[in-house]
């Protein structure tokens, strides 16, 4: 285990998410390797029965704002959805994922609009898209 990592979970609380792709490379750089980890998220989302309130699917990491699961734990939630991914997404880097993902417990409803906010801005302050509603 990590030293000093700390991951709360069973207070019922959403949790804002962020992973990463091996080195911040842009692994997830066409709109196909977003799309199949959008499937995949979908499906594990139904598996595992967790509140899925938003996310944004960006080159090199993903955010997500999601509820406990009623099976298993955020942390089981989002190995399967990166093995998954990994496994069917092509890509020339022998790992595609960092190993780690870091997590914020989100306790209020105001704490959930400035995720909220911050994940449909993301592509916007990058550059990517002039308006939130372009980014798919």
């Amino acid at each position: 285990m990590t030293k000093g990592l700390k991951r709360y979970y069973g207070e019922n609380q959403l949790h804002f998410v962020t992973f990463s792709c091996y080195d911040r490379l842009p692994l997830l750089g066409s709109a196909q390797s977003r799309d199949i980890v959008a499937e995949i998220l979908g499906r594990i989302r139904e598996r595992y029965e967790f509140a899925l309130v938003g996310y944004v699917i960006m080159p090199e990491h993903v955010h997500l704002l999601m509820g406990e699961p009623k099976r298993g734990t955020p942390s089981i939630v989002l190995q399967v959805v990166k093995e998954r991914a990994s496994r069917r997404i092509p890509h020339a880097s022998p790992h595609f994922w960092q190993s780690r993902f870091y997590d914020f417990n989100v306790w209020s409803h105001k704490k959930e609009m400035e995720k909220l906010l911050y994940m449909h801005l993301n592509p916007v302050k990058r550059g990517l898209v002039a308006r939130p509603a372009e980014w798919p």
